[in-house]
């Protein structure tokens, strides 16, 4: 599987956005992303997951602890739109304040 990731700058801080499914087989292509946007000092980072349709336990660790190395650096981070069925996963763990998951898609 593979997964498309863009950058793009935002009136608040970047956003990284996703489209495809988020696996075990391409979760380190999502935390390469989010860890360059964390090493250049962003404030707010917002991660678009709108276009997943899926993610798993190793995808779900990945945004977990991108969220709290954000936390530690001072940086505001978020989950924007995830898909129902992925919102669903996330609050079911109980992860869903940790990620500041922002507008769930009905």
């Amino acid at each position: 599987m593979s997964i498309d990731i863009t950058k793009a700058d935002t009136q608040q801080g970047r956003r990284v956005s996703v489209s495809g499914e988020v696996d075990v087989s391409n979760a380190s292509a999502l935390r390469e992303a989010i860890t360059q946007e964390l090493d250049g000092g962003v404030k707010n980072l917002a991660i678009d997951l709108s276009q997943v349709p899926y993610i798993d336990s190793t995808g779900i660790g990945v945004l977990v602890g991108a969220a709290h190395r954000a936390a530690e650096g001072g940086c505001a981070f978020s989950v924007e739109r995830p898909q129902r069925n992925v919102a669903r996963v996330l609050s079911l763990l109980g992860v869903g304040a940790d990620l500041n998951v922002i507008d769930p898609q009905q």
